[in-house]
């Protein structure tokens, strides 16, 4: 008797834990569109979904003019969505040669680099290049190392 008051109180415990958490629905596809890879090595796509989420990408080769067998895949693209909170969040980006560049508004930026700092850098660069291929030129040069020597 207990056994089958056990199991009644179990199946009403998963019952009532379904009916206020049923399963994730499926979110539907509502646009999709794909062209490639080409024999270009150019391609595009993009997709919707049911929630909101938009993604699009495009992208070729690129070569860089520097000879035959210097070519890049470049990349171009956007996605937007809504932030658990509701807030929207898209973002934009080039991959290119010079990396990853993603731009959004939700993205951190560093602080502005100080007047006194930016200064020191813009004279740095300033410098000819030495021996090296450094524009940093030391002012200390240590002793030469002897055997036996005491510091």
């Amino acid at each position: 008797m207990i056994s089958i008051a056990l199991v009644l109180l179990i199946g009403t415990a998963f019952a009532v834990n379904a009916q206020q958490h049923p399963p994730n629905p499926q979110i539907p596809i509502i646009r999709y569109e794909s062209d490639g890879p080409n024999p270009d090595g150019s391609y595009k796509w993009l997709y919707e979904t049911g929630n909101e989420i938009n993604a699009e990408e495009s992208g070729l080769v690129k070569n860089l003019g520097r000879g035959e067998g210097e070519e890049i895949q470049v990349a171009e693209g956007r996605f937007s969505y809504k932030s658990p909170e509701g807030t929207p969040i898209a973002l934009s980006y080039i991959a290119d040669e010079n990396g990853f560049q993603p731009r959004g508004d939700h993205l951190p930026t560093p602080p502005p680099i100080p007047p006194a700092i930016q200064r020191a850098i813009d004279y740095l660069k300033s410098l000819p290049p030495t021996a090296q291929g450094s524009n940093i030129q030391t002012q200390y040069q240590p002793a030469p190392f002897k055997p036996g020597r005491r510091f």
